[in-house]
């Protein structure tokens, strides 16, 4: 699992970081709020802790922002602020946990725990409908007027992707970052042979979902009528 930590208190922040990979998660750190949003928009991490007093951009602003945008990453709200009323504000802008400081380093394992299940469960129950296809992420198969397709793997997450987040244009970067992480070698060009596949592939089933390549920015699903 791939966390975002956006926490401005350096001596905190450092501590997550060292406790969240001794425990097996990959995290990247922000300090701010607008680093930390530029960030969470590349749609490479399972779980995102926000602290909701930022300098740059406050906390709240940068959920508000990320769900404007259609991002629907799990947020773990830290913040010192404890009233009801704070905790309400912060669930009703889009986050989905509320953790106040300070916290049992226990806690929020286990906070982040149940987050990944909730993500995890929604993914294993869940077959997308879009248009006049259905598409099941597990099987990595399409299913339009009952004729079935497989997909390989990497084209099996690139349709996810292009679905899940199908309000964005979806950059070659951010393609290969969800996919075959930071660290890879891959040319931005082998993407879209993949996509070249893809395209195809939905082709031969008659879908009237259509992959859009938007000059310059990236790509986006569009439904033909």
């Amino acid at each position: 699992m791939k966390i975002l930590l956006i926490e401005d208190e350096v001596h905190l922040s450092e501590a997550l970081v060292y406790t969240l990979k001794k425990n097996n998660y990959i995290v990247d750190a922000a300090y701010d709020g607008i680093t930390g949003q530029q960030m969470a928009g590349t749609l490479v991490y399972n779980v995102i802790i926000l602290d909701r007093m930022l300098p740059g951009k406050e906390g709240l602003d940068v959920l508000k922002e990320l769900r404007k945008q259609g991002i629907t990453t799990p947020i773990l709200i830290l913040t010192a602020k404890d009233s009801v009323r704070n905790r309400i504000e912060g669930l009703d802008s889009g986050a989905d946990d509320y953790l106040i400081k300070p916290f049992s380093k226990d806690e929020l394992l286990a906070r982040i725990r149940a987050l990944g299940r909730r993500q995890t469960e929604i993914i294993i129950n869940e077959e997308i409908n879009i248009g006049n296809m259905s598409f099941n992420s597990l099987k990595g198969e399409i299913k339009v007027n009952d004729q079935i397709l497989n997909l390989t793997s990497k084209e099996s997450q690139i349709l996810e992707i292009l679905i899940k987040n199908k309000t964005l244009v979806i950059s070659k970067e951010q393609l290969m970052e969800k996919i075959w992480g930071f660290q890879s070698d891959i040319e931005l060009n082998n993407i879209e042979v993949y996509l070249s596949y893809l395209r195809k592939k939905l082709a031969m089933v008659d879908c009237r979902i259509k992959i859009e390549t938007i000059r310059a920015r990236g790509y986006c699903l569009k439904e033909v009528l």
